[in-house]
């Protein structure tokens, strides 16, 4: 560590003495650890890199999973076929109301899609190309809204922005056609998910890097000020997406140790560990556990016995929080540490449930609030 960057801190210390330097809320009350996630039925075999779902309006749901989006039916969407693919990794999805299926696609920016008619595509707002959408939503006057996480990486390089400690990400506006692209937010904290609110005025956005949800009210193509609606949460928010009787049902694919914080603020460390340790053993949050004997641990009991143990620090994690429309958490379901349930990235109300997509282990669970618990 530098001698300006000791002088720094020991002046911040002075200064904010009664700042917390690692705030990271308790996970209690209605957000209190359980092992919900890892009692819930699993639809089908998993799909490898699977990232969002929709459910179409044909009653079919999509499920975007590495350069393909998967079409799943039958009574219990068994039956899957290959949909799209493309030369990217899609993403985010959604489903306009003129029947469209949007597709975020990894360095080639938004698809929209409809059978019998030729591909549309949106590839640079304000001038730069969209290189990072993380996830879309359509206003039912067609106006479509799109989280672009990073100018400077692609989804899959999240970690490496996360390291990079970025503010790079924006939020984008464009109309039914994929035309007019604005830039309405910049400097966005690694922007991840995006839903509009059941009134249609309101629009909700994550920051992963910010561990924050805001909203911002909507009237066509513009938007008011953004407000913060969650401004602390105990995990990296992923994508958002509107309960059917009020609030939102919030993704979290990662949640936050104390180790990684201390990592973030530590630069000379980070930046030798960037340079000089492979990407998968870093000390940063993980959409799951490889087991590899030199994956970084934290201090704590992480094993008893041979038993990886729920309490211990996590390395990776599953976490579905239910929030009401003042962001104020009603329910949560969580995959503790040694659960398989990890990564989760999207979560949508389906006809028949809740659809939960793991991208830590490639699954799709299905919950039942009258049901399963």
């Amino acid at each position: 560590m530098g001698f300006l960057t000791n002088v720094v801190r020991d002046l911040e210390q002075i200064v904010f003495r009664n700042r917390d330097q690692h705030a990271i809320p308790a996970m209690d009350g209605a957000i209190s650890p359980n092992d919900r996630l890892d009692t819930l039925p699993v639809l089908g075999a998993p799909l490898p890199g699977a990232d969002d779902i929709a459910e179409g309006p044909d009653g079919a749901l999509y499920v975007s999973a590495g350069p393909d989006v998967f079409r799943l039916t039958g009574p219990a969407w068994e039956d899957r076929a290959v949909f799209a693919t493309f030369d990217g990794t899609a993403g985010g999805l959604a489903f306009h109301p003129d029947g469209r299926l949007l597709v975020c696609v990894a360095g080639q920016g938004l698809a929209a899609i409809k059978t019998g008619e030729p591909m549309a595509w949106l590839t640079h707002a304000g001038e730069q190309p969209l290189h990072c959408p993380t996830a879309v939503a359509a206003a039912r006057d067609g106006t479509i809204f799109l989280t672009d996480g990073s100018t400077a990486y692609k989804p899959d390089d999240w970690c490496r922005d996360l390291m990079d400690k970025n503010r790079l990400g924006r939020l984008i506006a464009c109309g039914p056609g994929l035309d007019g692209a604005q830039v309405l937010l910049r400097g966005l904290a690694y922007p991840n998910g995006v839903a509009i609110g059941r009134d249609g005025k309101e629009l909700w956005f994550t920051e992963s890097w910010t561990h924050r949800v805001s909203r911002t009210a909507i009237a066509g193509r513009t938007t008011g000020r953004p407000r913060v609606a969650i401004d602390n949460l105990a995990g990296y928010p992923a994508r958002l997406s509107p309960a059917a009787d009020g609030g939102f049902w919030l993704a979290e694919f990662a949640v936050r140790t104390h180790l990684v914080e201390f990592v973030l603020r530590e630069d000379d460390y980070r930046s030798a560990m960037i340079q000089t340790i492979p990407l998968a053993l870093w000390i940063a949050p993980a959409l799951a556990t490889s087991n590899h004997c030199h994956e970084p641990m934290q201090f704590g009991s992480i094993k008893a016995l041979g038993i990886e143990k729920p309490w211990a620090p996590p390395r990776s994690y599953g976490l579905v929080v239910r929030i009401d429309d003042d962001g104020d958490p009603l329910e949560s379901l969580h995959s503790r540490v040694g659960g398989r349930i990890h990564g989760i990235t999207a979560v949508r109300e389906t006809t028949r449930g809740l659809a939960i997509v793991s991208k830590g282990s490639g699954q799709i669970v299905l919950y039942n609030a009258g049901g399963a618990s």
